[in-house]
């Protein structure tokens, strides 16, 4: 890997490596642009991944985070990561596309806020990031039957079986998701040969055998091929600027030390919280009055019940089946629609969500534990509208660097709580219908969305269309802090599609 000098100007300063960061670097070195990735956490060994969850706690973001509202979120491996390549070392690579209505919702129902370009000019991109990364999929999508996979789908676990009874004793589509993941060995370009998916179930804890698509086995191997430097463990915390105002660099901690690293452009790829938090510490970029602001969530549901047969929901692609005809329900009573997609789990982080999600506790706790063996879920991933009382603010609390600590406050309105309603009404018939027992309903949050939205006026957003700065015209973001809608869709692949719409709007100028 090439490096730098700290003494040198960069052309590129990115701060995160995940999905907003890392397709942007690998763009921006590809043009011949002196590039480096800053990230905070450290740089992971594949061969040192294991399914245990405890062990792989040292994927998730876990510096402190205060959570409030009505519905305060659980933080962690529920939602962002750290290391080199950010959450998708960790995350689920459930891929659906964004529904195109959901991008212009507020034309389509009076609520929510439309996007500021149409679905047609983001396909392009989605299509070239699940190219370059890998994506399997059914050969034929009932929702989209132009839509093609390299990859046929992996095996069905017992929780997708089990979704495909329910659904057809309801009469309800359903098909094989999306998945980030290949079934097939390939050479990757500049990573090397990555095997195919070995259905293990340990995508939560890290890929052994790089079949799973994330940024550590495609952009960044081809960033670092073009002249990007990684960074690892270099927590940002100032962003400096000069008298115009324009940024000129920022300093980071690392290994005990502060280094100032000059830049001529800065990226800001650190996720709807942390971006935020570094925007509102520094004073930068929020003469919106906008940054922190509308911030949201996945509405995430999950029903699970017990059944008489074996089923090890730990076995096996978690997440495969899918469907979308909850998109626009013909009996809903809330704008917009959701995903429900089945789902299997590790055992630690269902009995967490047991625990937490439930009020039983002592014996019968206990009892519901022991069925774990014979579980199996339902989901759903909902979209969410921006609401002026849920934010991200600084707090009195400061973290080990001196830095205010990011105050979260999170409450469902009442189009997600009629979501979450109907929702739980029907996956409760879904399990029902194939025998279910012991059904329980889980009220979740998924992601972290908003906090930093595009836009075309800058007295009411933070970024352009394009990710760029209104107040600060060589600060850009490239994260799901852009989102001015949550959308129901999992956020990796339109992250990872604005980030390369980002860096071709960089290249432009």
């Amino acid at each position: 890997m090439k490096t730098y000098p700290t003494t040198e100007t960069a052309d590129v300063v990115i701060i995160g490596s995940g999905a907003g960061g890392a397709p942007i670097a690998a763009r921006m070195a590809q043009a011949g642009k002196r590039v480096i990735v800053l990230e905070a956490g450290p740089r992971f060994n594949p061969e040192n991944y294991t399914a245990d969850e405890a062990g792989a706690r040292e994927l998730y973001w876990l510096n402190e985070r205060l959570s409030g509202g009505a519905n305060p979120q659980a933080f962690g491996g529920n939602n962002s990561g750290t290391g080199v390549g950010g959450s998708l070392l960790h995350y689920g690579a459930f891929m659906p596309r964004p529904d195109p209505r959901d991008m212009q919702l507020h034309t389509e129902t009076g609520m929510s806020v439309d996007w500021p370009f149409q679905y047609d000019e983001l396909l392009p991109y989605l299509e070239e990031v699940e190219a370059f990364i890998g994506v399997s999929g059914p050969k034929h999508y009932p929702w989209d039957p132009s839509r093609s996979y390299a990859f046929a789908p992996p095996p069905a676990n017992s929780a997708a079986l089990k979704m495909r009874e329910s659904c057809d004793a309801l009469g309800i589509r359903h098909a094989d998701g999306p998945t980030a993941l290949i079934t097939q060995a390939v050479e990757q370009p500049h990573f090397g040969k990555r095997e195919a998916c070995s259905n293990c179930g340990a995508c939560h804890q890290g890929c052994r055998n790089g079949s799973k698509s994330s940024a550590d086995n495609t952009w960044l191997p081809l960033a670092v091929a073009h002249g990007a430097e990684i960074r690892a463990e270099s927590v940002v915390h100032t962003i400096e600027t000069d008298q115009r105002g324009q940024i000129t660099g920022v300093v980071y901690h690392h290994k005990g030390q502060d280094i100032r690293q000059k830049c001529d452009q800065l990226v800001l790829s650190a996720g709807a919280v942390e971006t935020a938090r570094l925007l509102l510490h520094n004073g930068l970029a929020n003469s919106s009055g906008q940054v922190g602001e509308n911030y949201m969530t996945h509405i995430s549901t999950q029903v699970w019940g017990v059944f008489d047969e074996d089923l090890r929901p730990n076995r096996g692609y978690p997440s495969l089946t899918i469907t979308e005809d909850m998109m626009r329900p013909k009996d809903a009573d809330f704008a917009g629609g959701y995903l429900i997609q089945s789902l299997g789990m590790m055992p630690v982080t269902w009995g967490s969500l047991v625990a937490r999600g439930t009020t039983r506790r002592g014996p019968d706790l206990a009892r519901t534990l022991a069925q774990y063996n014979r579980s199996a879920g339902l989901g759903i991933h909902g979209d969410c509208i921006p609401h002026p009382d849920n934010k991200v603010v600084l707090s009195h609390e400061k973290d080990a660097l001196g830095i205010p600590k990011p105050l979260i406050t999170h409450s469902y309105g009442p189009n997600e709580l009629a979501m979450h309603a109907h929702a739980s009404k029907l996956l409760t018939s879904l399990w029902q219908a194939v025998g279910a027992k012991d059904i329980r309903i889980l009220d979740r949050a998924a992601h972290m969305i908003g906090t930093a939205r595009m836009g075309t006026k800058a007295d009411s957003a933070v970024v352009t269309p394009f990710g760029q700065s209104f107040d600060i015209p060589n600060l850009w973001i490239s994260d799901h802090s852009t989102f001015p809608s949550a959308t129901a869709a999992n956020p990796a692949l339109t992250i990872m599609a604005l980030s390369l719409r980002t860096a071709d709007a960089m290249l432009r100028q």
